[in-house]
């Protein structure tokens, strides 16, 4: 099994460049790429400014004007997405080494998990190309009116660092099945899948230009890339402060809808009459472990109730010691690590603001400079106005406060900025619908913490956590623009 096996990070050979008109264009490099398990410099990418975005979107509009992607028969575009599906699959070796390598998911996750559930996704996606059509609309009897749907042209797809080809296929996904073409640019930080992916789209039979990829930073190429006119909707996921940079360089050349996952202060709350406390120990740990806390989601705010705090945090503790720290490219690795130095820094600046500020360290709370991985850090005596629990960490510090009744637990769980997701632990069905009424949050989950693969379900965040939803129908139905029509043929 591939799973048995580590690999040489140093064997392993990557393509740089950018994805333009159905091939790898060549560029000076300009940004050099780092693996986050030992800070080395493994490759260097180009930094696309003006005039590379311009040169991607053209190919994109071209694409999509002079190709038949819009406007073919929904099923024939169905089964270039499905086939984009399998050969993911057959390449999924290639594809886990390329994702780990760079990245902070250990090899064993990127084969078992990531890159079936990118390739799963597309799937979902594709099965939606002739499902949504339009409506014809109730008018007087000499009227014809219709409501038709259409795709926007050419969607900027701008994916983050800490699931490089899932969120690839999630954005890609719907615009694709919608009839879009896209211009995709991934993180700098974790380039070379993308690039990969979209190879492999044009094997699957997707016409050339319809998907390309743009190398670079966010505040040039990015920026370019949302500011571009010929953009007709841009789909973001990253932080809050990111996603509100995309928001007003996107008006900047007329207004676009965007959608955007941004950044998240999930609670996970565990009542006393929970199903099982050790079931709900393992389930916090997960998600504040999952990626080293590396996801928007992650479940880093345990709310807990009073009369089980310390069995709970105690066992909690007892799962947080066990995941061994590791290279991605090495099969023990269970607890990855953290994508640069300089993030790691701004984790453990904002752990010990949060001592000073008078939280204690009930696990962790120590960390060395050189090292790539952060201990993961459980911190008891915080408040809602701790910084620890204020700010989003994406990192493994999971901070504990305890309630006495519902209502104290609700108002706990009120976050003044975020609300994207919260997990609630309880045997009392009734309880559980409270909680989906009084949470703030775009998902709620209930004895369970963390996406399953029910791609129907869509997420999202409220407030200062985004716009619009990833996933289920909602996100193609995001693709596209609705044109009414009304006929007079008295």
């Amino acid at each position: 099994m591939f799973e048995s096996w580590d690999y040489d990070p140093d064997a392993v050979p990557v393509r740089s460049g950018h994805f333009i008109g159905g091939s790898i264009v060549d560029d000076r490099p300009a940004i050099e790429v780092r693996r986050p398990s030992d800070g080395v410099v493994y490759a260097a990418i180009p930094e696309a400014g003006e005039e590379s975005v311009d040169r991607a979107v053209a190919s994109a509009r071209k694409a999509f004007h002079d190709s038949d992607w819009a406007c073919i028969e929904p099923r024939r575009r169905a089964r270039i997405l499905r086939r984009w599906a399998d050969l993911l699959e057959r390449h999924a070796d290639e594809l886990a080494v390329l994702e780990s390598l760079g990245s902070t998911r250990p090899v064993a996750d990127a084969r078992a998990w990531d890159v079936p559930f990118a390739a799963e996704s597309l799937r979902f996606f594709a099965e939606y190309a002739d499902k949504l059509g339009g409506d014809v609309a109730a008018t007087r009897g000499d009227h014809l009116g219709f409501v038709a749907s259409e795709p926007y042209g050419v969607v900027a797809a701008i994916a983050p660092w800490n699931l490089p080809l899932v969120m690839a296929a999630w954005k890609c996904g719907p615009a694709l099945a919608a009839g879009n073409a896209v211009v995709l640019k991934p993180s700098e930080l974790t380039p070379f899948s993308s690039l990969r992916f979209a190879e492999l789209a044009i094997e699957a039979g997707m016409p050339p230009g319809i998907l390309n990829v743009v190398n670079g930073s966010g505040a040039r190429t990015g920026d370019s890339l949302v500011r571009h006119a010929d953009i007709g909707k841009i789909t973001f996921t990253g932080s809050t402060r990111s996603g509100a940079a995309v928001m007003t360089a996107a008006a900047a050349t007329g207004l676009k809808p965007v959608t955007l996952e941004l950044g998240g202060k999930c609670p996970q709350i565990v009542f006393a009459d929970a199903p099982s406390i050790e079931r709900a120990a393992a389930i916090v740990s997960r998600a504040i472990l999952l990626n080293a806390g590396q996801v928007c989601v992650a479940g880093s705010r345990l709310l807990v109730q009073e009369s089980i705090r310390d069995e709970l945090v105690a066992r909690i503790i007892a799962h947080c010691r066990m995941p061994v720290p590791g290279a991605t490219w090495e099969k023990r690795a269970i607890l990855p690590p953290i994508v640069s130095q300089r993030q790691a820094i701004r984790i453990d600046g904002i752990v010990n603001t949060s001592l000073a500020e008078g939280a204690e360290a009930l696990l962790g709370g120590d960390w060395e400079s050189a090292a790539s991985h952060y201990r993961p850090t459980v911190l008891g005596g915080v408040t809602n106005a701790t910084t620890a629990v204020r700010e989003e960490i994406f990192g493994p510090v999971l901070t504990v406060q305890s309630f006495n009744d519902e209502e104290e637990a609700w108002a706990l769980a009120a976050h003044g900025t975020y609300g994207l997701a919260a997990g609630i632990h309880t045997g009392d069905v009734s309880r559980a619908l409270r909680a989906v009424r009084k949470l703030e949050a775009g998902t709620v989950w209930v004895n369970r913490y963390g996406r399953s693969e029910d791609f129907v379900i869509p997420t999202g965040g409220f407030k200062s956590s985004g716009i619009g939803k990833d996933l289920g129908r909602q996100a193609v139905e995001a693709n596209l623009r609705h044109k009414s029509v009304l006929i007079d043929f008295s």
